[in-house]
């Protein structure tokens, strides 16, 4: 049975989306995300190598609150900011904003796409690893027995953030702080305004997940949590942004960090074009034409199979989640783009020329079931096969 952890907690309605508020036991809160504060003296996590920086527990720092927390009357009144995998959360509501959410780490099966999550990786810290690393000892293991006193934390959880999300979050709560580090907090100002593969695929994300006409609308989990008001988001942001940064970027962290200390990005030519071929297009500054060509692929999808495409709440349709549409973007990348603009990358094709593209594929609305297509990994890699004309749907029942 996994191990887990019931809070009760306050959902609180902000326009980057919704988030959690709660009171959880220090000791609990060291459970869930030691490991990652652990890893903060060896190496850098993904939250600072995203954003070119280095945040290294200070020895000195824990220590001054070490004795601070040993005081009568030590107190943290603001909140530790956590981001959680929404593979690890699941939330009921009473109808009135108060709920329980429940973290509980994750087992991948063999088919999940996914890695598992244990109980110790459940929570990111976006911000508050010094108080965390407090409670704990030279080998990271829980201490704080100060007689019998209890230590509650209250806690921010932000559910499905990507790692965009997340950098938008630390910055903000960071330069509203006076004891921030000044050159850190002229990073994060640039950050505002520098391009990154990741920043890139964020904005495309929304912007189809805001516009009404896009096939893609109001499909996009941002924060990994419905959005009140939709009926069904089949997809999550960090999805839709790992699929799309193959487009831009070998190393989006690399390119991200050249471009925050003015370097200038080369454009690619020949096969490393035809490796990543919006790239150019990033370099450019054309994020308008990058959703274009997202657009109108999708829309010949949704031309293609309407019924399947809108059917987002049918039990067992592959087509709308996250598995179709990372296959949808593999063919879009390896084979449909590259064909249609022979070489010339940079040109945008019409939804009609996508189509064409689509047109051979056997499949009707009523195929796209587990039947056919097995949950997972697996399903998505016969998706892909049937998009390229690898298999019929005929050969895979005969199997």
């Amino acid at each position: 049975m996994s191990k887990e952890l019931k809070l009760t907690v306050l959902k609180v309605r902000q326009p980057i989306g919704d988030f959690y508020i709660a009171s959880i036991r220090a000791q609990d809160l060291v459970d869930i995300s030691f490991s990652d504060v652990r890893r903060l003296a060896k190496d850098q996590r993904d939250l600072e190598k995203y954003l070119g920086i280095q945040r290294p527990v200070s020895p000195k720092r824990i220590k001054e609150i070490k004795q601070y927390i040993e005081g009568e009357d030590s107190t943290f009144p603001t909140s530790v900011i956590l981001a959680v995998d929404e593979k690890c959360a699941e939330y009921d509501s009473d109808g009135n904003g108060i709920g329980t959410l429940v973290l509980k780490e994750y087992q991948a099966d063999a088919s999940d796409e996914a890695d598992s999550i244990p109980y110790a990786r459940i929570a990111k810290v976006i911000d508050g690893q010094h108080r965390i690393a407090a409670f704990m000892d030279e080998n990271n293991n829980w201490c704080f027995d100060y007689g019998q006193r209890d230590f509650d934390i209250n806690v921010a959880i932000f559910i499905g953030a990507d790692v965009s999300e997340q950098a938008n979050i630390f910055a903000t709560v960071n330069l509203a702080q006076t004891k921030v580090n000044k050159s850190l907090v002229y990073d994060l100002t640039e950050l505002a305004k520098t391009s990154s593969p990741h920043k890139t695929c964020h904005n495309v994300a929304v912007a189809l997940d805001k516009e009404p006409s896009s096939p893609l609308y109001q499909r996009i989990k941002r924060l990994g949590t419905a959005t009140p008001g939709r009926k069904k988001e089949p997809l999550t942001q960090a999805s839709f942004v790992e699929s799309l940064v193959k487009f831009i970027s070998p190393n989006p962290v690399q390119d991200r960090n050249d471009l925050l200390a003015g370097k200038r990005i080369r454009h690619v030519v020949g096969s490393d074009l035809q490796k990543f071929p919006f790239r150019n297009l990033f370099i450019d500054g054309k994020e308008i034409d990058i959703t274009e060509i997202i657009y109108n692929y999708f829309k010949a999808v949704e031309k293609k199979w309407p019924d399947s495409w809108n059917a987002t709440d049918r039990v067992g349709n592959l087509l709308p989640r996250s598995n179709a549409f990372k296959a949808f973007m593999i063919y879009l990348r390896e084979d449909a783009y590259p064909a249609l603009v022979q070489g010339n990358y940079g040109l945008i094709p019409s939804v009609n020329e996508f189509y064409k593209k689509l047109d051979h594929i056997e499949l009707k609305d009523d195929d796209f079931t587990t039947r056919n297509f097995a949950p997972g990994s697996g399903g998505q890699a016969t998706f892909l096969k049937m998009l390229r004309g690898e298999i019929s749907l005929e050969d895979m029942l005969d199997v």
